[in-house]
């Protein structure tokens, strides 16, 4: 492929896009942010889940993550951006209107935690086995990362194109094989996220700074920069504390490598990491000094939701099937981007122009040739995203050519990414009168040129001025007010109040029906053969 930082897309693939382009008005999205309750002082909350958001087990839009203080909205699966961002909107401004009384909702990804001091609410999910599971995988989580780690926020990122997409693509692969053909695509997809993705935090993320009191491990704090007049510590030049191995991570044996090279591989290398026993957490002790366990089994991961990258393979579960499951019997359906920050500067933590921008570099990473990833450029990859997460603003800063030994401006490679986004973004915009792709294009490709424009470099310059707790409840009250008599653009209250009652009553319905003894439960959801891969 030559260097992959000066070939890109070939003229053959922009004619099919040019062909196809209105395919590429059907795309599918989904968007799941979450955020913390805080109080008025910004601290975290040890309230329970606000009853009129119904029950967080059933509940289709709002749900806890980790933690009963941690809310997450989910939108639908649609067609249409407008109504992704409406859905969203709608949502916030819900709970807006429904969190308890004196409360806000924190709007930046790492949260104001003192590890000494502060409490963390482990999520509650009721009575039924399904719940007792994903509070045991949560206690999992405490016990092997803390607490810190865990309620770290983030915007997940759901994309699939329609099924006329492959249909078509399938034509020029001469494969009949439709499942093959949409898991293989989206892998090449992965692929390629991987080596140019970092564009991402570069670009939006916002954790370029953390609390003092956060970290207990002096060697850790003494990597960063202390500002001393506002008391927090920060990168100088970080994008994203969220994404880098101080953030929200998880540090399996190095000797398992997560496959991305074809389904197959996928599927077997994730069972072997959730069936290949962990000698740390085997250390954690089996139960609590109330005789209950402390997780769901002492695996390098519990379950597939463990697996913390920055872009997963996801195939859509019915009554709690488990996605590996899933993925074997229909192969990958969508892909799920997790390298979003929480953007402080849009009430719900996504503007229009990112997700337009993620639309763009997923289609260029779809087109790109992706040739399987080696060990090695494995490691060049992954040290990329880390260097960009925490030196990503240095001037002149240099990341890796992953098909050589030398390394390449940031700058040189995020110039000649954007000079492909905006070949594919001028055919998208032929139709259209804004320009909404290639104005996207224009605004975010200066944030190359000039660092200090960046999120990141935003959000530091205020926190240098006010603090972090200063800027998060600034922006948290500013939010609030804008919102708490806001009306509802695609939902009504009506719509919420239905919810709430519907997931009240299948999470009754769920505890009615017989169950089996937990212990039993917990055998059979948890068990996996090694040999149980697709063949």
């Amino acid at each position: 492929m030559g260097n992959f930082y000066l070939i890109f897309i070939k003229l053959k693939e922009l004619n099919w896009i040019k062909k196809n382009k209105e395919i590429f008005t059907k795309i599918f999205r989904g968007i799941e942010r979450e955020t913390l309750r805080v109080n008025s002082k910004g601290k975290i909350v040890s309230t329970t889940h606000p009853k009129q958001m119904g029950k967080s087990l059933t509940h289709q839009w709002i749900t806890t993550d980790y933690s009963e203080n941690l809310l997450e909205f989910i939108t639908p699966k649609t067609d249409k951006l407008k109504n992704s961002i409406q859905f969203l909107q709608d949502l916030y401004i819900y709970a807006t209107k429904n969190i308890y009384p004196k409360e806000r909702m924190w709007p930046l990804s790492i949260p104001l935690y003192n590890i000494k001091k502060d409490k963390v609410k482990l999520a509650k999910f009721g009575n039924s086995n399904i719940g007792k599971v994903k509070e045991l995988y949560r206690k999992g989580l405490q016990k092997r990362y803390g607490n810190f780690m865990n309620i770290i926020s983030g915007i997940h990122y759901n994309f699939s194109f329609p099924i006329i997409f492959w249909k078509k693509w399938k034509k020029i692969k001469n494969n009949d094989c439709e499942t093959e053909i949409i898991s293989n695509g989206y892998l090449g997809t992965i692929r390629n996220y991987y080596r140019i993705g970092w564009i991402i935090p570069y670009l939006f993320g916002a954790s370029p700074a953390v609390s003092n009191n956060s970290y207990d491990d002096p060697k850790i704090k003494r990597k960063l920069t202390k500002n001393k007049k506002k008391n927090f510590l920060y990168f100088p030049w970080g994008t994203s504390i969220r994404i880098s191995k101080f953030g929200h991570q998880n540090k399996y044996n190095k000797k398992f490598k997560i496959s991305y090279n074809n389904i197959n591989d996928y599927i077997n290398s994730v069972i072997k990491i959730l069936s290949t026993n962990s000698k740390s957490f085997k250390k954690i002790k089996e139960k609590d000094k109330k005789g209950k366990l402390n997780q769901l089994n002492t695996n390098i991961i519990q379950l597939e939701n463990e697996l913390y990258t920055q872009i997963r393979p996801k195939s859509s579960v019915k009554n709690n099937e488990k996605i590996i499951d899933s993925m074997k019997k229909k192969g990958i359906e969508y892909i799920e981007i997790r390298s979003l920050d929480i953007n402080p500067f849009s009430e719900i933590g996504i503007e229009k122009k990112q997700i337009l921008f993620l639309d763009l570099l997923l289609i260029l990473c779809t087109f790109l040739e992706s040739p399987s990833i080696s060990n090695t450029e494995w490691k060049k990859i992954q040290q990329n995203w880390e260097t960009v997460a925490i030196y990503g603003r240095k001037p002149n800063q240099k990341i890796f050519d992953i098909n050589s030994n030398t390394t390449i401006t940031l700058k040189k490679i995020g110039i000649s990414i954007f000079c492909e986004l905006k070949k594919i973004a001028k055919i998208l915009d032929i139709s259209s009168k804004e320009k909404l792709y290639e104005n996207t294009c224009l605004y975010l490709e200066n944030l190359i040129k000039y660092p200090q424009f960046t999120y990141s470099a935003r959000v530091l310059k205020k926190m240098k001025k006010k603090g972090i707790l200063q800027t998060g409840l600034n922006f948290a009250n500013f939010y609030y007010k804008k919102n708490i008599n806001k009306k509802f653009q695609k939902l009504s209250n009506d719509d919420f109040v239905n919810e709430a009652i519907n997931s009240q009553k299948k999470q009754k319905n769920i505890e009615k029906k017989e169950q089996i003894p937990f212990h039993l439960y917990l055998k059979e959801y948890t068990v996996l053969n090694k040999n149980d891969a697709k063949k």
